[in-house]
């Protein structure tokens, strides 16, 4: 017979650390009933009852992950979201707008540069026309300028 009283008391005290512990490492957000701090001291202080308690009361059940949360916006109720679908559309439509100037833009400096003949065009490969060469005469970089060190 004692034998079975110490069995039963090593098992009262496991279950009641366990459930300590479980109830000291348990989401904040699923504790049901009372703060963590009191549950941890119902479960110590009433050992097997309370940490029957713990598991019966406390202990929140986990969120299903097919179940939709109903305090969540769908995506076209939420405001924010529907402001930034409208500023993405608005910049869009600009860089829409900006890319059409620039193709009238060079249609018409091309029928430019037909009717002024070839001398109007930019020379070399490079279509703006800019001269990309350094003042002190070098083409490249690693070229030694007019001081002998190197260009960067």
């Amino acid at each position: 017979m004692v034998r079975l009283w110490l069995i039963a008391g090593v098992a009262a005290v496991v279950f009641t650390i366990y459930a300590a512990v479980d109830c000291a490492l348990f989401d904040r957000t699923r504790i049901r009933g009372l703060p963590r701090g009191w549950w941890i001291v119902v479960i110590l202080l009433v050992p097997v009852i309370g940490a029957a308690l713990w598991f019966i009361v406390g202990r929140g059940r986990a969120i299903r992950v097919g179940r939709v949360n109903p305090h969540s916006n769908a995506p076209d109720d939420d405001p924010e979201f529907l402001r930034r679908l409208r500023a993405d559309a608005e910049h869009q439509e600009r860089i829409r707008r900006l890319e059409q100037e620039l193709e009238q833009l060079d249609h018409e400096l091309d029928a430019d540069a037909d009717e002024d003949g070839p001398a109007a065009r930019p020379r070399g490969d490079d279509p703006l026309g800019t001269d990309r060469r350094r003042n002190d005469g070098t083409d490249g970089p690693g070229e030694p300028g007019p001081s002998g060190l190197p260009n960067g």
